[in-house]
């Protein structure tokens, strides 16, 4: 069992602090690290509920925030539908996944999960006028 740290940055050149999580097998696919990703997030907003969700992705029914994304009605977000939505960003280039320094482009790639693997989720920004 190794622990995986999920880094989140965008093309504007802004870092997020990184955070980690447990995972057993020594290779996934990258399918499965996305959704591992979101379940744990969503998991501990469910466990909270904060006006606030901080995510990967924009969930259904929810305002972009300077945070994060705001629900217009306090709920919990289903797990299998935000992972959903964040496999469909990936596939449509709304974020780019690096494994170390080197991007995986396929859902279905595995990668080798040896100790300290970082995954960088590169949000990407759309230019202002362009």
């Amino acid at each position: 069992m190794g622990m995986v740290t999920f880094v989140d940055e965008t093309t504007s050149g802004t870092r997020g602090a990184g955070w980690g999580i447990e995972i057993a097998e020594e290779r996934l696919a990258v399918r499965e690290l996305i959704r591992r990703r979101v379940f744990q997030e969503v998991a501990e907003y469910n466990a909270s509920t904060p006006p606030v969700f901080q995510g990967l992705v924009q969930p259904e029914d929810t305002e972009r925030v300077l945070n994060g994304y705001a629900l217009r009605a306090p709920r919990r977000i289903d797990p299998e539908a935000q992972s959903e939505l964040a496999l469909r960003a990936f596939e449509g280039n709304g974020f780019l996944v690096l494994v170390g320094e080197r991007q995986v482009t396929d859902l279905d790639e595995e990668i080798e999960l040896v100790l300290g693997t970082e995954v960088t989720f590169l949000k990407l920004v759309a230019l202002v006028g362009g």
